[in-house]
Parts: structure tokens; C-alpha cells; sequence
């Protein structure tokens, strides 16, 4: 599933200049970001009071809230700009795909190019190969546009709520510090939307793991990141999955928690693995706000790209949740374990 295992991808070249440019990037997210963070923290200390060292004066504090401003400003054009060139590249990528991609079409003769199996028909396999890169390219775009739309929307609600604070500052102190708290709290959902990003970049194939292990990697790495939210995991160590199922699996979780971490407001996420009556059973249980089943899933497209993936593996995916009751998601495949010898 992932264009690193595509067939017909061109290697990166020995310079790697797109690599040596990742730093300077993240350098200046990060300058501004501290720019504003800290800006913040000591309009929102002094505000409270419990930062009477630096007295700020009423010239001062606008001061400093013009300066957030323009930090905010620039953050956000900054983000504008890379959401657009990561789709522009993303599109390019997958054009690229589309002219090296090698599909196996068949002959006059009957016979097709390389076969991943002997036994496969050669429809079949240009059928799955073009599937997979459909797949891909819907991925690529969905995440650009997210990033565009949802992290860029929070940046610009910040830099309007910032130059809104600077408005009635004078005038209404109180309603300038409520207005603070909001853009701290607008700050962390854009956080929150970064990190569920950044789940979606993580390769679809496991690198040679298994489910198991794959799993505990994600979901330690990702408990590191967000310390505010318990991720528990239990699952049977030595499940013997078909690689077809496992890579399928890893992404339902993958989507999962990118929809607990974006919409749940959840404090907890429960994840359990088993092999239940000849069927493998994934459940993902969070305490979170949980929503409108009705209102959501027709339009929930995390939620209709995890069903069809529990489909393609021919099982079932039952979903429970209720405004303020959380959200339950119920998986069961049957037959998709490997024959062991002995």
C-alpha cells in the first residue's frame, strides 16, 4: 500500500538536497511557533497575575500583542504556502507514479509481464496494482488538503482572535483575557491537528515488522507526543497474520487514533488485539465526546475508508458512539492467520 513499495519508484539521489532542506524548515516552524508560544504565555501570566515582575504597561502589552500578531500572520502565510507546494508536489508524485508504474496488461499472445504469483491471473493483478495506486494518490491528496484546510484555519482564527485582543484590551480586560484563553485553545487543537497529521506520513507497510510489533512502536511513539491522552494496548505477541491483513489492520488503528486525537477530546484510548474463535478481533474503545452517528458517517471519510478496508478483508466493523459516551469501533476478520508448521 505504501509508494515506498511501489514498483517503478525512482531512488532518491546521493545529494538528497530535499532531505538537507527538512531542517531549515523546521528551524523557522519552530522560531515562530516559540515566537507566539512565549508571547502568549506572558500575556496569559501577567493577565492572572501571577507574573508581577514584568508589570507590563498598557503600551507594552499592545506591544507585545502586535508583535503575536504579526508572529501569528506569518505563521500562517508560512502554512498556506507549504500546504500548497506539498499538493502541487504530491500531485507530481503521483503523475510520475502513473508514467513509471509498470502494469501488467495482457497480450496478443496471452501472456503478461511479471507475475507476482503463479497462480494469479493477469487481470487480476492489473486490477489490484491499479487499485493500490488509486489508493495512494486519494491518500496523497486527502492529507494536502487537510493540511491546507484544517491547520491553516486554526492559524488564521489565532491571528483574528490576537488582533481582537489587542482591540479591547483597553477597554475590557476581562473579555481580553477570555480571549486569550481561546487562542490557547485554539493553539492545542492546531497541535492536535498536526499530530494526527503526521500518523497519516507514517509509512503504510511495517518495515519488515509484524502487526505486534508495529503496533507497539506506533502507539509508544505516539504516547511520548501526546502525554495528556493513555493510549492502552494489549494484544497477543505472536499472532501470525497474512502481510495482506497486517498492513490493512495497521492503518484502521492508524486512522483510529488520528480521529481520537482530532475530534474525541478523549483522556483515554483502549486497543485490543486477539485471535477470538478462529477470528481476529481489533477493538478501539475512547472516552472521549463521542458524536452523531447518523449526522457523522455518511460524512466521516476516515470512517468509510476503514470500512471498506474491513471489507476488502471480508469482515465485519460494527461502530457504537453517542454525543458524550464516547466511541467504540468493533472489528472482526475471519481466516487471515498463516499456516504454522509444527
Amino acid at each position: 500500500m505504501s509508494a515506498d513499495k511501489m514498483p517503478g519508484r525512482a531512488p532518491a539521489g546521493p545529494g538528497r538536497p530535499r532531505d538537507q532542506a527538512k531542517p531549515k524548515r523546521n528551524a523557522t516552524e519552530t522560531l515562530l511557533w516559540l515566537v507566539v508560544l512565549l508571547g502568549l504565555m506572558v500575556l496569559v501570566l501577567q493577565g492572572t497575575g501571577y507574573l508581577k515582575i514584568f508589570k507590563l504597561q498598557e503600551k507594552t502589552a499592545a506591544f507585545v500583542l502586535t508583535l503575536i500578531g504579526l508572529g501569528l500572520a506569518v505563521a500562517a502565510l508560512y502554512s498556506y504556502l507549504q500546504g500548497v507546494k506539498l499538493k502541487q508536489t504530491l500531485m507530481k508524485l503521483a503523475e510520475q507514479q502513473l508514467k513509471r508504474r509498470p502494469v501488467t496488461l495482457p497480450g496478443a499472445d496471452g501472456e503478461g509481464g511479471e507475475a507476482s504469483g503463479e497462480d494469479e491471473n493477469p487481470e487480476e493483478r492489473m486490477r489490484k496494482e491499479q487499485l493500490k495506486f488509486k489508493a495512494i494518490t486519494e491518500e496523497r491528496q486527502r492529507l494536502a488538503r487537510e493540511l491546507h484546510d484544517a491547520v491553516s484555519q486554526q492559524l488564521f482564527a489565532i491571528s483574528m482572535t490576537a488582533t481582537a485582543v489587542k482591540r479591547t484590551l483597553d477597554k475590557d480586560f476581562e473579555r481580553a483575557k477570555r480571549q486569550v484563553e481561546l487562542i490557547e485553545e485554539m493553539a492545542s487543537v492546531a497541535q492536535s491537528e498536526m499530530r494526527a497529521l503526521l500518523l497519516h506520513l507514517r509509512p503504510v507497510h511495517l518495515d519488515g515488522k509484524r502487526l505486534p510489533q508495529a503496533l507497539e512502536a506506533l502507539v509508544g511513539e505516539l504516547q511520548q507526543k501526546v502525554p495528556n491522552m493513555v493510549i492502552a494496548l494489549e494484544q497477543e505477541p505472536h499472532l501470525a497474520i497474512l502481510p495482506e491483513a497486517e498492513d490493512h489492520l495497521f492503518r484502521i488503528v492508524q486512522e483510529a487514533l488520528s480521529n481520537t486525537l482530532r475530534h474525541a477530546r478523549a483522556s483515554r484510548m483502549d486497543i485490543s488485539l486477539r485471535r477470538e474463535h478462529g477470528q481476529l478481533h481489533l477493538m478501539m474503545r475512547d472516552d472521549g465526546v463521542g458524536f452523531d452517528m447518523e449526522a457523522k458517517k455518511q460524512t466521516s471519510y476516515g470512517l468509510l475508508t476503514m470500512e471498506e478496508r474491513v471489507y476488502e478483508m471480508g469482515g465485519t466493523m460494527t461502530l457504537r458512539s453517542a454525543p458524550g459516551e464516547g466511541t467504540e469501533i468493533d472489528i472482526r476478520v475471519p481466516v487471515l492467520m498463516e499456516e504454522r508448521d509444527g
